[in-house]
């Protein structure tokens, strides 16, 4: 038997608008202690590739991204009054920004 001459390709979603990749800020002990690091974490689109996220940061905060990491999260299963539900699955980037670089997600005064 030959092996299949053809090859599947991965195509990621594409993006109109660059705020359709960042869905919100996380706000969370761990995401703030990034900080000191020059790392903001974010929940994005699902469809998100690395490089669709480090252009929708720079294109909405006016900044230079030196590098991004991401999480595919799993929901939890959750208990309900009927029984089991899960909560949704998330999809998280660690945007690490230039020296110098900052984004005012948490109301700091700087």
């Amino acid at each position: 038997m030959s092996a299949p001459s053809e090859l599947t390709t991965v195509t990621s979603k594409t993006f109109t608008d660059p705020r359709d990749v960042l869905v919100k800020p996380v706000v969370s002990e761990k995401s703030y202690a990034l900080l000191d690091e020059n790392k903001y974490t974010f929940i994005v689109a699902p469809g998100a590739n690395k490089t669709q996220i480090k252009q929708a940061v720079e294109a909405v905060f006016s900044v230079k991204v030196t590098g991004v990491n991401t999480i595919n999260r799993q929901g939890k299963r959750k208990r309900t009054r009927t029984g089991f539900g899960k909560r949704a699955d998330t999809k998280r980037a660690i945007v690490t920004l230039a020296e110098g670089d900052r984004i005012d997600i948490f109301g700091q005064a700087s």
